[in-house]
């Protein structure tokens, strides 16, 4: 089984943390990966831009000038798009951008990604934050004697109140449930930092 290092809040190594083969160790599927990443993106666009085209654009309905003799090039409309004030031609609208993931692919994708971290010694376990209050100096004394301070995402078990707010002013950290990993946070974060319990989450869901 594959193996990652665990360390405590002091940022001591305390051993060895094995973990699913399943979840850890899987085939690397990059195309999976990508097709998961390019939808997460996509389904994050609000999609609300509009733009006026000519129809849309009040005024416009007489002729500038007539069409022959003035020594000016025709004009049917000031509200052609060529015009300044006109509409604008092929404009984005309003659409959605969603994209759909099978959820054989999703899984697939966030085992590669998973196992990609262990591959590249990018994942740790942490068997308990110890902050009673938001402490970002003693966070990054974790991080920095832990080795992990390259842009970290903490995945945690439960809602951790000061956990999210001591690492909300380090560059590059992000805090997330373990019911709300996904592909693109895994992969855009250098460091993976989980507690036991959401690695034991993770095996549970999406291992074999």
């Amino acid at each position: 089984m594959p193996i990652v290092r665990q360390y405590n809040f002091s940022g001591e190594l305390i051993g060895d943390f094995e973990v699913s083969s399943d979840v850890f160790e899987a085939p690397v599927h990059v195309t999976a990966m990508h097709q998961a990443v390019i939808a997460h993106l996509a389904n994050m666009r609000v999609g609300t831009h509009d733009t006026k085209n000519r129809g849309d654009v009040r005024g416009g309905g007489r002729k500038p000038w007539r069409q022959k003799h003035t020594g000016r090039a025709r004009a049917g409309s000031n509200r052609s798009p060529v015009w300044i004030g006109g509409g604008v031609a092929h404009g984005p609208h309003p659409r959605d951008y969603h994209q759909k993931v099978n959820r054989k692919v999703r899984r697939i994708a966030l085992r590669s990604a998973l196992t990609l971290k262990v591959q590249e010694n990018n994942m740790i376990v942490v068997d308990k934050f110890r902050l009673e209050a938001p402490k970002t100096k003693e966070m990054l004394n974790f991080l920095k004697t832990a080795d992990v301070a390259v842009k970290p995402l903490f995945v945690l078990h439960e809602s951790n109140l000061p956990v999210a707010k001591s690492a909300s002013n380090i560059p590059g950290a992000a805090v997330i449930h373990v019911d709300s990993v996904n592909v693109y946070d895994v992969l855009n974060h250098v460091k993976l930092i989980a507690t036991p319990e959401a690695i034991r989450k993770l095996e549970e869901v999406f291992g074999a």
